[in-house]
């Protein structure tokens, strides 16, 4: 993408009538649910039409996109970046400008930014010092999740304004960070139960805190302390314990999970079958676990992907983790975008537990979920704009304002060149750090135009983004997509019955077709971690290998509990109606 202009603080007189009034022909919109071809109607930031050409009368002064060959996707939504954030004694790098402005620059037209007090810090006084730094400088939509990083009368007291009257409908918990975040699991049940009562989301970051903080004093004393250190202080087993305890927690206090950060094969799989099992629970990935393993970093560049949970160092586990948001044991893509620079990484160069924990991600989220998922075969492009966009919007509630090209949503688009691929580098990309932990990688799908609230900001690959121009988005309380499966209207695992037809999978269909699928036997989620799933899981994801050739009826369709095919017995299943990627609709 080409190197952007200077900023504009706001959008000149002159511009407003042009930016404001957008019509975009001959493209292919994709929604999650569906796809069709049809012409989209902008005016004063809201989608005023979408149908075809010949049922509308377009008055002049527009500006015209042809987006012949292109696909039409609501605008990308990270639900996890940490922007301007303090870390010990420093700051992350991307501020409120230059995260929004990288955001943009991929295809991402709105953030959800956590708000992180210090240990008896008001969250309210927290909260106005994020909104201070987030409002004068955001280029995007945004808003806010609220940590809860100690507990007391007056936390459940602020949570209730906070959710009540400030616009914020999720708090999150650490399980991690001694000393400094973490919560016992007697205050991770309180802080459930008062998040229950007040139709709120818990999110929670899910390691072992007592496990690292005795590993990391242990590898330490042991004479073990560069790099290398962090990875070996929080091995898979320690996340996905932490994980599964969090379910069994938020499900005895019949409170909806969302758990973040995502990096390991055993997690996925067990918050698949915490979801299989009838539990409320959503599970976010990350752009920098399913971009990249850590197996081809050298050792002296290890210190610079430090972040928490890690990356992970076997080289299936992006290929893995994107497996799982194809059969929606995983529902959401973030970036946890929170950059340093090397010098701020080097630190810790000696002490492992003191680099600072972060990474890039916010801009190239949505092309590495394009590259490794919809490009590689495992998802169809309505499952992109799910776990990208819409499923985000639907957690939160602000769907269908965000995350539906619809007329009445905000007029937050992209227009998608499939076929395009661009070349990951710091030298091209947005973000205040100085090194780019995908580096020299190829992805295919490129934001051509992005629209925020119907201005345009990246102009056939020409980004000018005007800084304040973002506004804060309030997230109601009781979002319908998560407390329906509370209420028993619907089941967290419940597959759609919305028409999805065939086309939609393009070409998908023939190899998903072809793709064996089995529904592994229900066990109690705590019996995968007593089966050794901390290190490695009864549960696999689907696999090409072993399929028989012509077309299979997907009615017939299973997946194997090993990669290759297993002849060895008759396992018990279910039918599933649709392969992994290819129900775009999920069970929403």
């Amino acid at each position: 993408m080409s190197s952007s202009p200077k900023p504009v603080k706001k959008v000149p007189i002159h511009l407003q009538s042009a930016q404001n009034r957008v019509y975009i022909k001959n493209g292919e919109i994709v929604n999650h649910d569906k796809n069709f071809k049809a012409d989209v109607y902008i005016e004063d930031g809201t989608i005023k039409f979408v149908g075809a050409a010949s049922d509308i009368t377009v008055p002049g002064g527009v500006r015209v996109i042809d987006a012949t060959g292109r696909m039409i996707l609501p605008g990308g939504i990270d639900p996890h970046t940490r922007l301007q954030s303090p870390f010990g004694d420093t700051i992350s790098t991307d501020d409120f400008y230059s995260g929004t402005k990288a955001a943009v620059a991929g295809g991402t037209t709105m953030i959800i930014d956590c708000v992180l007090p210090k240990k008896h810090e008001s969250m309210i006084e927290a909260y106005d010092k994020w909104r201070s730094w987030a409002d004068p400088k955001v280029c995007c939509d945004y808003a806010l999740h609220v940590g809860v990083t100690w507990w007391s009368k007056s936390v459940s007291e602020e949570i209730g304004i906070l959710s009540r009257e400030l616009g914020v409908n999720s708090f999150k918990m650490y399980m991690a960070y001694k000393g400094l975040y973490m919560l016992n699991d007697p205050e991770l049940l309180d802080v459930f139960e008062r998040i229950r009562s007040l139709n709120c989301v818990a999110m929670v970051h899910a390691e072992n805190g007592d496990v690292i903080d005795k590993n990391v004093k242990s590898l330490l004393a042991e004479g073990v302390s560069g790099p290398e250190g962090h990875e070996l202080s929080r091995q898979e087993e320690v996340e996905a314990e932490a994980v599964n305890r969090a379910c069994m927690l938020a499900h005895q206090m019949k409170t909806p999970l969302y758990v973040t950060g995502v990096t390991s094969k055993s997690s996925a799989e067990l918050v698949g079958r915490a979801r299989r099992s009838g539990y409320c629970v959503f599970g976010e990935t990350l752009a920098s676990s399913i971009g990249r393993s850590m197996s081809n970093v050298h050792k002296s560049e290890l210190i610079y992907y430090i972040t928490s949970p890690p990356i992970r160092m076997s080289a299936e586990t992006p290929r893995q983790l994107m497996k799982s948001l194809a059969y929606d044991d995983l529902q959401v893509t973030g970036s946890d975008n929170c950059t340093f620079k090397k010098q701020q990484k080097e630190v810790g160069l000696n002490n492992f537990s003191k680099i600072p924990n972060g990474v890039n991600g916010v801009e190239d989220r949505m092309s590495l979920v394009w590259e490794k998922g919809v490009h590689q075969g495992l998802l169809d492009p309505c499952r992109f704009v799910a776990v990208t966009s819409t499923n985000a919007a639907k957690i939160f509630n602000i769907y269908p304002q965000k995350g539906r090209i619809a007329v009445g949503s905000d007029a937050d688009l992209v227009i998608w060149n499939p076929h395009a691929t661009r070349t990951i580098s710091k030298t091209t990309d947005h973000h205040a750090s100085d090194f780019n932990i995908f580096e020299g990688m190829s992805v295919h799908g490129v934001p051509e135009y992005v629209l925020v609230r119907g201005r345009i900001c990246v102009d056939n690959g020409t980004l000018r983004v005007a800084e304040g121009f973002g506004r804060f988005i309030p997230m109601l309380v009781r979002p319908p997509f998560v407390y329906d499966i509370i209420d028993g209207k619907v089941k967290s695992h419940e597959v759609s019955s919305e028409h999805h037809e065939e086309h939609v999978n393009g070409n998908l269909a023939k190899k998903y077709g072809e793709l064996g699928i089995i529904i592994p036997p229900q066990e109690p989620i705590h019996e995968l971690l007593a089966a050794g799933g901390g290190g490695g899981s009864n549960c696999s994801s689907p696999s090409l290998k072993g399929a028989v050739e012509g077309r299979r009826d997907m009615q017939e369709s299973s997946f194997s509990i090993s990669e290759e095919l297993d002849t060895s017995s008759v396992r018990p299943s279910i039918k599933v109606r649709n392969p992994p990627g290819g129900k775009s609709s999920g069970f929403w």
